[in-house]
């Protein structure tokens, strides 16, 4: 018998989480579009090569794959060692890569500097557990056809603001480049060939400190010298001085002869956030030099939304210029920043729900049905959300019910009542 609970790693939801999760996806839409990115929506399958073309990073290899229609149980045992061969689409593990194919489709109908606002589900295939599901929720902004810090500037921007709107003020930014990355382990010796793995070992260094990270390195076989740089660098005696975002943090994190042009564009984009927040205090960045984000398609600036309450990240993006030339057959600068609704809807506290009044009318069962739609109607024409409820013998529990279901006020009907004239009372 088949089990009556949800795929692992996917979840119903009740009426009162329902509502609840849309009132903070009503917020995210609102401060998006107040900063002026415009909804698009694509599909949420995509062909099979695309999602597999090495843009993807882990995620390709938890891609949902989508069985040719037509095949035979000959062509399944012939193509079993080949996923490609029995599948030609594939459900969207992002909204990243969806989006650099909608824009090469759409180029002609769009401004030259176009920013988007994507919110909807995507699917991995995940090994479930705690905040990790196989099926969850993505709000995503980007910026194509800029390649300035503007762009950068603007997501942050509408990015934190955001988040001060669903009440969790307090939230910072953690930045870094690729290409400053990419010069750090230059810089300690690390080969080209062997950068892949290195940055996976040290993207573990929240996790498991510098020890571990030393190492994992030597244990992946990682040029000795390199290492032992890295672990000098990582324990080298530093003076203890707050320093706000800016070149003395930025220049305090890296090694020396740190490149001019790089740090002035890192200092640059604090310079640009702060003066799109008057009045807001200290620039909410920080500078990261070992923050990793493990998408391969980064190409420059990549950032992580923290919040003092939690531990791990809410959000992060980075700027991928080289993936809509892909599709498209020339450059496109673009670059894009990512909310995770998941975990923030689970820190927003209640928000206000829809100030037009939600009523519960109660009836007895003799009350003729022309009445009742009447009744309903009358309340719905006056701007109101009206349920339908025969009386039972626990109006109480009745009630409680309603009231979970986010219903204000509740009335009695009885055979005869006359439509508007009905006793409207609080559930509160």
């Amino acid at each position: 018998m088949a089990t009556v609970n949800p795929p692992r790693g996917m979840r119903d939801f009740l009426p009162a989480d329902k509502a609840r999760r849309e009132r903070v996806l009503a917020v995210i839409r609102e401060r998006y579009r107040a900063h002026g990115f415009d909804e698009i929506e694509t599909p949420v399958v995509e062909e099979y090569d695309r999602l597999h073309a090495g843009i993807g990073g882990d995620n390709e290899k938890l891609s949902y794959n989508i069985l040719r229609r037509g095949l035979d149980a000959d062509a399944i045992r012939q193509g079993a060692d080949d996923p490609a061969s029995l599948s030609d689409l594939g459900l969207r593990y992002d909204l990243t890569v969806p989006l650099a194919r909608f824009y090469a489709t759409n180029r002609g109908q769009l401004p030259t500097v176009f920013r988007s606002i994507q919110i909807g589900p995507v699917w991995r295939a995940e090994r479930p557990q705690k905040g990790r599901y196989r099926q969850f929720v993505q709000c995503d902004i980007d910026i194509m056809g800029d390649d300035s810090a503007r762009a950068e500037a603007e997501l942050m921007t509408a990015s934190l603001d955001t988040i001060d709107a669903l009440g969790l003020e307090g939230g910072m930014v953690r930045v870094n480049d690729r290409r400053v990355l990419d010069w750090m382990l230059d810089s300690f010796g690390f080969t080209v060939e062997e950068r892949p793995g290195v940055l996976i070992t040290i993207d573990k260094l929240d996790k498991v400190g510098t020890d571990g990270v030393v190492k994992e390195l030597s244990e992946r076989g990682a040029t000795a010298a390199a290492v032992e740089a890295f672990r000098a660098f990582m324990t080298r005696p530093q003076t203890m001085e707050y320093n706000p975002y800016g070149e003395r943090q930025i220049r305090k994190a890296l090694p020396q002869d740190a490149p001019d042009g790089l740090v002035a564009e890192l200092v640059a984009l604090g310079e640009a956030v702060a003066a799109a927040r008057p009045g807001a205090g200290e620039i909410p960045l920080v500078f990261d030099p070992f923050l990793v984000r493990g998408m391969g398609y980064y190409t420059g600036t990549i950032f992580e939304l923290a919040h003092p309450s939690v531990d791990y990240s809410l959000g992060g993006g980075g700027r991928y210029d080289g993936m809509i030339g892909r599709f498209l057959g020339q450059q496109v600068p673009a670059v894009g920043f990512s909310i995770g609704f998941e975990r923030i809807v689970d820190l927003v506290a209640s928000l206000e729900a829809d100030e037009s009044e939600a009523v519960v009318l109660v009836h007895d069962a003799d009350v003729p049905l022309p009445e009742l739609l009447a009744h309903k109607a009358a309340l719905v024409a006056d701007g109101g959300r009206v349920r339908l409820e025969r009386r039972t013998k626990n109006l109480k529990a009745l009630l409680e019910r309603a009231s979970a279901d986010g219903y204000t006020a509740f009335a009695t009907v009885r055979a005869g009542d006359e439509p508007g004239a009905l006793e409207v009372k609080s559930l509160a």
